[in-house]
C-alpha cells in the first residue's frame, strides 16, 4: 500500500498522550505541511500558533469545552484564519487535516478540537496574543501515543454513490 494511502486509512483521533517532547523540527515540519494546504484563490488566510509549555496546554484546555485532554499534549496547534476571508471555514480545515495527517506520518498522534464560533473562540484569540482580524478554526493536539483506538467506519458500500443518490 502507497505510504500516504496507508497514513490517510490508518489516522484515528488520539487523546492519550505520553509524557514525552515533540522535536522542534517536527513541529515546524508539521506546520509547514499546513501551510502548503490549499486556499481559495490562493490567499493563505492562515495563522498558526503552536503552544509547548504547561501554562499554555491547561489554559487551552480549561478554555476548550470537548479538549480536556490538551493539557497532556506534547503541543497543541491553533488554526486562525481571517475573519473577513469569504473561505476561512474551508482554508482554516484543509489545513488542519494537513497538520493532522503530516502528524500521522511522522508517528505522532492527534486530535481535532472544534474552534470555530465556540463560546471560547475569542478567550482563546487573545490567550495567545493572535489579532483581532483572525478567528480561530481549530485547535490540533499533538502527541505520541501508545494508544490505538479502532472505532467502527461506515463501510464504502454505504456512502459511495455513483451518479445519483439512489
Amino acid at each position: 500500500m502507497n505510504e500516504t494511502i496507508r497514513v490517510l486509512k490508518e489516522r484515528r483521533s488520539i487523546r492519550q498522550y505520553a509524557a514525552r517532547p515533540i522535536p522542534r523540527e517536527i513541529l515546524e515540519d508539521i506546520v509547514d505541511c499546513a501551510r502548503l494546504a490549499p486556499s481559495a484563490n490562493n490567499v493563505q488566510p492562515w495563522v498558526f500558533v503552536v503552544v509547548t509549555n504547561e501554562e499554555g496546554k491547561k489554559e487551552l484546555a480549561r478554555l476548550a469545552t470537548w479538549g480536556k485532554f490538551i493539557a497532556d499534549a506534547a503541543a497543541c496547534v491553533a488554526v486562525f484564519c481571517e475573519k473577513d476571508n469569504n473561505h476561512a471555514v474551508e482554508d482554516g480545515s484543509a489545513a488542519t487535516e494537513n497538520i493532522i495527517l503530516a502528524a500521522k506520518a511522522y508517528g505522532i498522534g492527534s486530535c481535532w478540537v472544534a474552534g470555530y464560533r465556540r463560546p471560547y473562540s475569542d478567550e482563546v484569540r487573545r490567550l495567545l496574543g493572535v489579532p483581532e482580524k483572525y478567528e480561530l478554526i481549530s485547535l490540533v493536539p499533538l502527541g505520541y501515543s501508545d494508544k490505538t483506538p479502532n472505532p467502527p467506519k461506515k463501510p464504502l458500500s454505504e456512502v459511495l454513490k455513483w451518479e445519483k443518490y439512489e
